[in-house]
Parts: structure tokens; sequence; C-alpha cells
């Protein structure tokens, strides 16, 4: 179990959030390490690990001319996979990955070419493509070192993503908390 994992389910729990996560290259890493963070339930969805390309489209929704076109080693196809595993499991937030970890290839791309991706952070009546973010990587390393790197940098996303959106919050707060003193010296005006 990595930090990032745990700080991530306890960042969720704590906030009454979830998440749901789309594995391609990962096949169930990512999901297997949430899991293995006690408690991890009150906040994990599912996980849908969508390594052939069609499934990709058919789970996830994402765009088959966009498969077509690009194939699945694409930053669009890994933000399309996190939004759409986070509206079919009915998660707050969405991760996913996408890649080459080897021996060859794929899709024109090299090996250790991946994408990760995080959706969510709207608040309600908000569209779910507003929140989020995409990471390219160019990893080094045996097939099992780029899978565990990129297991670790969808994490790491979540867990900047879930900040962010929590920064907002502390911030208002904090500014409410300084008004709040601010009408006390002055008498309560």
């Amino acid at each position: 179990m990595t930090s990032a994992a745990a700080e991530a389910v306890l960042m969720l729990t704590y906030r009454g959030e979830t998440v749901a996560v789309a594995e391609s290259l990962t096949g169930g890493l990512v999901a297997a390490e949430l899991t293995e963070v006690p408690g991890s339930s009150k906040a994990f969805m599912g996980s849908v690990t969508a390594y052939a390309t069609e499934l990709k489209h058919r789970l996830l929704g994402v765009d088959d001319r966009l498969l077509a076109e690009h194939g699945a080693v694409d930053a669009r196809v890994a933000r399309q996979m996190a939004e759409g595993v986070r509206r079919e499991l009915g998660a707050d937030w969405g991760i996913a990955t996408t890649g080459v970890a080897g021996p060859e290839p794929q899709d024109g791309q090299p090996v250790g070419t991946v994408f990760v991706a995080v959706a969510g952070g709207a608040t309600d009546g908000e569209d779910v493509s507003a929140g989020g973010k995409v990471r390219a990587l160019r990893l080094n390393g045996t097939r099992a070192e780029i899978r565990m790197e990129s297991v670790r940098s969808v994490l790491a996303l979540l867990l900047e993503e879930l900040l962010d959106a929590g920064g907002a919050g502390q911030a208002d707060q904090q500014q409410g908390n300084e008004r709040a003193q601010d009408t006390e010296r002055n008498g309560g005006i």
C-alpha cells in the first residue's frame, strides 16, 4: 500500500466522497492499492479494467472515432476513461490509466508512454468534464516498473486534485473566520 492511496482514501472518507477506477496498462493494480487501505469501502466504488481497446468504448464511453484515429494511448482517451468510470459507477471522482508498458510499442507510441487522468471536483450542477486533469508520462524501466510508476502517478494526481478541490473550501472558511474575528473586534458591526 502506498501512502498516496492511504491519504486519498482518508481524504475521500472525511469528505464523504467516492472514487472509481478505469485501468488499462495497470490491469487492476490501482484498485488493488486503494482496497489495500483499511476502511477503503467507504470511499472506493469499484473499477473497470478495460484492457482491450473495444472495452474502453463499450464500457466507459470513450469515443470510438478517437480510438480508431489515435489508438488507446492518448491523453483524450485517458480523460474520457476517467469521466466514463466516474459516470458509470456513480462516483464523485474517476481516475484512469492508459499507456504502453511493453515490451513492444503500441498505437505508434513507444514503451513508457503513459497517460493518467482524474475527473471530478465539479460541484452540483456543473458539467463533470469541467473538473479534472490529464498528465502525460514518459517512463523508463521494466514492464513491472512502468506499471507500478503509473499506479503511483495516478494516485498522486488524485491526491493533488483532492487537495486543490479542498483548498478552495479551506480558503473560503479561513476568510469567513477572519471576517468573524474582524466583526468581533469592531463591536459586532
